[in-house]
């Protein structure tokens, strides 16, 4: 006879699907956001600004795909594991139906709406954004461009204030006449200078897949602030006056709308002017970046670790064993650091050892735990007898053999039990215990249900045993004798 256990450890579900990732991302960026906006905004550290704008959107990006194991180093305490061979238990042929319950399907169909609803937002946003790269484009192709301080400036025809974009820096024709045109000129070297497009196509290009939160769109206005403050901290340290500077600021046109640009607008000059005029920050304000330190460690902790923690092994409730009075044995296991499983204790339980060290092996275990298994010792159980007086044998020197082995049997049975509708329909699964006999002709006989779960599951379990194909009878000091087997058939909904 084989006795089989399965133990599994619980496992976290791995949180990089679509869903996962906009959420964690979503509130990543929801609470670094905020601490920009109340602690940091009104500070004139630009740069680290600008680093810790940016290095909430990278950290929030990349927080979904980061998983840190944590062990928890605690004693292994076991139940007491009874040991009898009750039954020849089969592997265990599993079932998948589909739920047709009606609040999976009202689930399912919301969550396909939703689906949608997103990816049409993420088309949208896409779609919209490389219209303004081609019209970038076509501005640079329709325009004449020459050659200004290690920039391209591409003249328009058409009025309308300094803007840049990657290398390129968009002026009116009529505005390179201006009086500030130099000044203008030279914050939008800095731009370039800085690198700023770059920032701005990686938010909108997070703002295409983020574009339900709001939070991005509060991140991608702050970024375009202070660039402007950069810019015009650049221009101010240059010797031009702050006040002249102003001026031209407030006469300045409103640039060009297309928005992947760094470009003047009215909704910005005032802040700008005002953080001119603003006296430097003190140096604790740098302080206040370690809060947002603090909340990234946190959000690692709460969405990226894993708690790996050695816990109570349960057993599968597996059929009830026959009574019968034995003796308690006590021994020790002490998985070691190469995985290795080291049992002490009585000699009687080398026969256990073996099980015990092949169950455990292929899982992955924690070093250095130790626990205690207490074995129930029980004689061997010969046989039964049926009611026509003919012996049923559990252990026999040959033991049958459905046609092909038992990876057959296993396909036999996959291939032969339909899930019942009513089953899927109401949401019912679980594993049904079939036993039966395997007689001396090879036949099956003597089917009946172990353990069951529902009477339809039940049903479909007995149907599919019954109708098994002829076995090759097992043999027993070279008579064909019958002998017991159990199946468990596990119905489960996907």
């Amino acid at each position: 006879m084989m006795l089989s256990a399965i133990w599994k450890t619980k496992q976290k579900p791995e949180m990089n699907s679509i869903v996962n990732f906009l959420l964690e991302s979503g509130i990543s960026l929801a609470l670094l956001v905020t601490i920009y906006v109340v602690m940091l905004r009104k500070e004139t550290y630009f740069r680290l600004n600008r680093l810790f704008l940016l290095g909430s959107v990278l950290f929030s990006v990349l927080l979904p795909f980061l998983r840190f194991r944590i062990f928890s180093m605690q004693p292994v305490v076991l139940p007491e594991v009874t040991v009898t061979p009750y039954r020849n238990l089969l592997e265990t042929a599993t079932i998948y139906g589909q739920d047709l319950s009606g609040s999976v399907e009202e689930f399912v169909l919301s969550t396909q709406i939703l689906i949608l609803i997103y990816l049409a937002g993420v088309a949208f946003f896409l779609v919209r954004l490389l219209i303004r790269f081609i019209q970038l484009f076509l501005l640079v192709k329709k325009n004449k461009v020459v050659s200004e301080s290690s920039v391209k400036l591409v003249v328009l025809k058409r009025e309308t204030g300094p803007f840049s974009f990657l290398n390129y820096v968009f002026v009116g024709e009529n505005f390179r006449q201006h009086d500030g045109y130099e000044r203008m000129l030279m914050h939008e070297l800095e731009h370039v200078k800085q690198g700023h497009s770059f920032d701005v196509i990686f938010l909108e290009l997070l703002a295409v897949f983020q574009w339900f939160n709001p939070f991005v769109w509060v991140l991608r206005r702050a970024i375009r602030e202070n660039h402007e403050y950069l810019a015009d901290r650049a221009v101010l340290s240059s010797g031009i006056s702050c006040g002249y500077y102003k001026s031209l600021l407030l006469n300045q046109f409103v640039g060009s709308q297309l928005t992947v640009a760094n470009n003047f607008n009215y909704s910005l000059i005032k802040n700008r002017v005002k953080m001119m005029s603003k006296i430097k920050s003190k140096k604790l304000a740098i302080s206040k970046i370690i809060l947002g330190i603090v909340v990234a460690g946190a959000l690692i902790v709460t969405f990226a670790c894993e708690q790996k923690n050695t816990e109570t092994i349960k057993i599968n409730n597996e059929p009830s064993a026959l009574e019968n009075d034995g003796n308690v044995a006590v021994f020790k296991s002490v998985v070691t650091k190469n995985g290795r499983i080291k049992i002490e204790g009585d000699k009687s339980l080398a026969e256990f050892k073996q099980l015990f060290a092949q169950l455990s092996d292929g899982f992955d275990v924690v070093a250095d735990s130790i626990g205690d298994i207490y074995l129930i010792k029980k004689e061997p159980l010969k046989s039964k007898q049926l009611h026509k007086g003919e012996q049923v044998f559990l252990i026999v020197e040959n033991m049958p053999e459905f046609p092909g082995g038992d990876k057959a049997l296993l396909q036999w049975i996959a291939k032969s039990v339909k899930y019942p509708a009513v089953a899927q329909k109401n949401g019912i699964e679980g594993k049904v215990y079939v036993s039966f006999v395997v007689t001396k002709t090879g036949e099956v006989a003597n089917v009946t249900i172990a353990r069951g779960v529902d009477p339809s599951l039940n049903k479909e379990a007995l149907r599919v045993v019954s109708s098994m194909p002829a076995w090759k009878p097992g043999r027993q000091k070279g008579k064909a004798v019958n002998v017991n087997y159990t199946v468990p058939i596990n119905f489960v909904l996907e």
